[in-house]
């Protein structure tokens, strides 16, 4: 493997870091779609930058690029808060406009500069090592190492100096409000370092790759935990893992290296969507399955309760009179069987003791409208579930 190969990945991980934080808290505030936003406002601060500077390596532009990007979040939350349309709404009207006057910029001034709209929206991974910083003529490395590795680490000091305050105003912002944390600071901080990131990635991998490396990740991860510590640790190991078997999918079919890695967080949502163990599909889809069997046991119970009949508690009688299918009739007598809810002869079906006990307690619970506690209950009487 060539020092350009490590460079590419190194860069691609970095990026995936520094991406999967704020990334992890816009997710959580339901505020996805503005890092799509900023990636492509903050272009007009680019080029603004540049035509002050005259200079693309100015800190400038990563000054008025994050600036840019914050204008938007204000615009977005500004429009939304008059209450006419919604905030998917009010990003679908501030970005494009602000997206298309950088392109107009680039177009009318910049057509000699290497400042084009492809570079910026889809970056290229393979020419990231070729852009070298240089001090006192000393090669150090790839530029692109240098200012995404920077923000990360100050990406990082912030988070840990400010974790219990982005905590709470993320999860409660009236709480966070009243301990004496300013939300609309940690809002617009985490804007702020949001815009800088996307800036700092705009040039090794483009907003494509920006906006998913910043979602995705976070989105796994948020269907796999509840703890925010957790989540954060997941996001970044997804966007590392994606971002290297990105960067092997890209060189096994010689193909984009932002699209494949790409490619990879999607295959891994994908994966996560639908076999995650509490939140994926199948888990669901098992788990509704589960609750519609639980719910017909206890109609056959009820029944049994309020029936002494022989005539209403033969097992026929559940084709016959409830309507069932022989199929689903056996599946609720197995159940029932199995959890020694019931008791058969000759066909008779009685409750036992144990049988009659959970029919009794769920009946109390749903005259008194607690039956949100029977799922409680069922944990303590079922050995099987449905």
């Amino acid at each position: 493997m060539s020092n350009a190969q490590i460079e590419i990945q190194l860069i691609a991980s970095i990026v995936a870091i520094a991406c999967a934080i704020p990334g992890t808290f816009l997710v959580l505030r339901k505020m996805a779609m503005i890092s799509d936003a900023i990636s492509h406002s903050i272009l007009p601060g680019i080029v603004i930058g540049f035509f002050i500077t005259q200079d693309l390596n100015s800190p400038l532009l990563i000054i008025l690029a994050a600036f840019s990007g914050v204008i938007t979040v204000v615009l977005v939350e500004y429009i939304q808060k008059t209450g006419l349309v919604k905030e998917d709404t009010a990003i679908g009207l501030v970005f494009p406009v602000l997206f298309s006057i950088g392109v107009i910029l680039i177009a009318k001034n910049a057509n000699d500069v290497h400042l084009d709209v492809d570079a910026v929206l889809l970056g290229e991974l393979a020419f990231a090592p070729f852009d070298r910083l240089l001090i006192s003529g000393v090669d150090v490395g790839p530029k692109s190492l240098w200012i995404i590795g920077s923000i990360l680490i100050l990406t990082v000091t912030l988070v840990i100096a400010f974790f219990k305050e982005l905590k709470v105003s993320t999860f409660d912002a009236g709480l966070s409000a009243s301990l004496g944390f300013s939300p609309v600071v940690i809002h617009y901080g985490l804007m702020t370092v949001s815009s800088v990131t996307t800036v700092g990635a705009f040039d090794a991998v483009g907003a494509i790759l920006v906006v998913a490396l910043m979602i995705a990740p976070a989105a796994s991860a948020y269907l796999l935990t509840t703890d925010l510590k957790r989540m954060l640790i997941y996001s970044i190991c997804f966007g590392i893992l994606s971002a290297i078997s990105g960067y092997w999918l890209a060189h096994w079919l010689d193909a984009s290296i932002s699209g494949s890695i790409t490619t990879m967080l999607g295959l891994l949502f994908l994966g996560i969507y639908l076999f995650a163990p509490n939140k994926g599909v199948i888990a669901v889809l098992y788990r509704e399955k589960q609750q519609r069997t639980e719910v017909l046991l206890l109609t056959f119970l009820l029944h049994l309760k309020n029936h002494t009949e022989k005539r209403e508690r033969h097992v026929n009688h559940l084709n016959e009179h409830i309507n069932w299918q022989k199929v689903r009739s056996k599946t609720i007598l197995d159940l029932a069987f199995k959890n020694n809810m019931i008791l058969i002869e000759n066909k008779i079906v009685s409750l036992t003791e144990k049988g009659d006990e959970f029919t009794s307690q769920a009946i109390d619970y749903i005259i008194t409208n607690e039956d949100a506690q029977i799922e409680d209950m069922k944990d303590d009487f079922f050995l099987f579930r449905g």
